[in-house]
């Protein structure tokens, strides 16, 4: 039976090697079993812009990638929070295809809404202005037009303050909003919906003006990673272990 599989925050980096062999061993050894292999952002733990792809570590992602397209696996990326500055070089070097967040599709008969999640996180309203100016365009082409180096180390100083101020937040506004979450199920006629960011691993079910729309929440990779296999029965998790 055709399959799709659906994966999302591996955060890859240098500093976290297990998470990388865990992604190899998925892309050579499980993923080119799909027609069509999604991922819902945060496939890097940060991405500096399209100019860093020579980087021996990025290019390791990027041939795989390829490899898995080349064998007959389609490949579809989302941009993250982490990676919001992924580009057509990229995806050229990935043979893949950009997906807009969010996406709307039919996935064997099942309307289908992507998205890697954060839009959802309406609570954190700090969050949702970064967010906000993060995605401006204009804000986009000044930080890319600075040296790589130096958005490296901005980069840097936003995950090192980010972390710290997950220290004092409260756990409940860095999960979805409820009522964001009708929101976007209304607004996409009751669909089925896979998302990631939160890395809680969960399947809901929520009742929304009469309808049951299903949500799935993809998890993180780290010691093993996790998948999402979608065919014409349904979805079930499949967790990456090597």
């Amino acid at each position: 039976m055709a399959y799709s599989l659906i994966i999302s925050d591996l955060h890859l980096c240098a500093e976290q090697p297990r998470s990388m062999q865990v992604f190899l061993h998925f892309m050579q050894q499980i993923a080119p079993g799909a027609e069509v292999l999604y991922i819902l952002g945060d496939l890097f733990e940060y991405w500096a812009g399209d100019d860093d792809i020579d980087d021996p570590f990025n290019c390791q992602i990027t041939d795989a990638l390829h490899a898995l397209s080349v064998c007959g696996t389609a490949v579809n990326i989302m941009h993250g929070n982490r990676d919001l500055l992924m580009g057509q070089k990229l995806a050229q070097a990935c043979d893949a295809s950009l997906l807009t967040d969010p996406t709307l599709l039919n996935l064997y008969g099942t309307p289908t809404l992507l998205t890697h999640g954060d839009l959802l996180c309406t609570d954190d309203i700090a969050y949702q202005d970064f967010r906000k100016q993060v995605h401006e365009p204009a804000w986009q082409q000044k930080f890319l037009a600075q040296p790589l180096a130096q958005r490296k180390a901005i980069i840097m100083q936003l995950r090192a303050r980010s972390e710290n101020e997950k220290k004092y937040k409260n756990k409940d506004i860095m999960d979805v909003n409820l009522d964001a979450v009708a929101s976007m199920l209304r607004q996409y006629h009751y669909p089925r919906m896979i998302h990631g960011h939160t890395h809680r691993l969960k399947r809901h079910l929520h009742a929304v003006d009469g309808h049951s729309c299903e949500r799935w929440v993809l998890g993180d990779w780290h010691d093993t990673g996790n998948a999402l296999r979608c065919d014409a029965m349904g979805c079930s998790r499949e967790t990456i272990t090597f």
